[in-house]
């Protein structure tokens, strides 16, 4: 549900912000993990405190009397300690109601059928609360159930609260909120697998896992939906964008740690399908799209080098490339050889 607000746009960034900051403080959070359940982790009822009516809940039925004192079980059946428990072989119910038409053809029991048969129908479901039966995340343990991390979950709360972010930075929204949205990011990438250990994780870290139940490790393992979220957020955080056709470099929500330390080198994968290198300096950090590399590198003031394969270059101010430039890109036609970016 917070997913779904924090994606549906209705929110004002400040309204945005509030909510994340109500969710970190919330059940739904697992100090252990770092994390969010799907639903705040509750005690199940035991065995003895399933299907039990108090003895004070059917005093005024004369029809549960009259059954009571026939021996008749199909019912309800009274216990040693005088507490009612509904046929154990009640699925649903329908199946409370075809006991009661059965019960209406017989003189004994069918006035008082009529005027309790809502009164009953009322109890069992007041007993049961099948209508608020939420599957396996309210009443099962672990395959995302009780206490579980969902962490294809966690993966769309990252994603929707980067949205808010660029919505904020887009509508010149307060600073304290935008920076407090970044804030509220970075909190929740925090807690997935590759920024943990492998004894926290309880698996390898970059591998893309189903959940984490409570008291458990990462658990079922394979391409979930986790991996799109994080690769659609990934290109967020650096700041590639595409507008009106255009493709433009706003990295704001890229971390200083980010950038190279030391002089280092980006390994890649062309166009033509050959393993490239390209040498990277200090200060800077290296991706590709659509396979052409493009290197960041920070400082003022803030333009794009564009190298071509037949050695041109040409310098463009700012961070947007036009569209013929970036539809050579899209396109994968081979003549941009690389994109060297300022930012500041």
């Amino acid at each position: 549900g917070q997913v779904a607000i924090l994606s549906s746009g209705m929110l004002a960034p400040g309204e945005a912000l509030a909510l994340l900051q109500s969710l970190r403080h919330s059940d739904l959070y697992r100090a252990d993990q770092h994390s969010y359940m799907l639903y705040p982790d509750r005690s199940l009822p035991g065995f003895e405190q399933k299907n039990t009516v108090a003895a004070t809940a059917v005093a005024g039925s004369a029809l549960v009397a009259a059954m009571t004192a026939n021996g008749d079980p199909r019912l309800l059946l009274r216990d040693d300690a005088g507490d009612y428990h509904f046929n154990g072989q009640f699925r649903n119910g329908r199946d409370v109601t075809q006991v009661l038409d059965a019960l209406a053809e017989e003189p004994a029991y069918a006035e008082m059928v009529t005027a309790e048969r809502e009164t009953i129908l009322e109890l069992f479901e007041a007993t049961f609360n099948h209508c608020a039966f939420t599957g396996r995340s309210g009443t099962f343990f672990a395959y995302e159930g009780l206490g579980s991390i969902y962490w294809h979950m966690v993966s769309k709360l990252l994603l929707a609260v980067q949205e808010c972010y660029r919505a904020a930075l887009d509508g010149d929204a307060d600073p304290a909120i935008t920076s407090g949205l970044a804030e509220a990011y970075y909190d929740i990438r925090a807690g997935l697998g590759f920024n943990k250990s492998p004894q926290l994780y309880g698996a390898f870290p970059t591998d893309p896992y189903s959940h984490t139940p409570k008291g458990g490790g990462a658990r079922q393992p394979g391409m979930t939906g986790q991996v799109k979220e994080e690769i659609l957020a990934r290109w967020g955080e650096l700041g590639a964008l595409v507008q009106d056709g255009a493709l433009r470099f706003a990295p704001t929500l890229l971390r200083d740690d980010e950038f190279l330390d030391a002089p280092g080198s980006f390994d890649y994968v062309d166009i033509s399908g050959q393993e490239q290198t390209i040498a990277l300096p200090a200060g800077s950090l290296g991706f590709t799209f659509c396979q052409t590399p493009v290197i960041y590198t920070r400082g003022q003031p803030a333009q794009i080098i564009v190298s071509y394969v037949d050695g041109r270059s040409r310098i463009i101010a700012g961070g947007a490339l036009d569209m013929v430039t970036s539809q050579q890109i899209f396109s994968r036609d081979g003549q941009v050889r690389s994109l060297r970016v300022t930012v500041g």
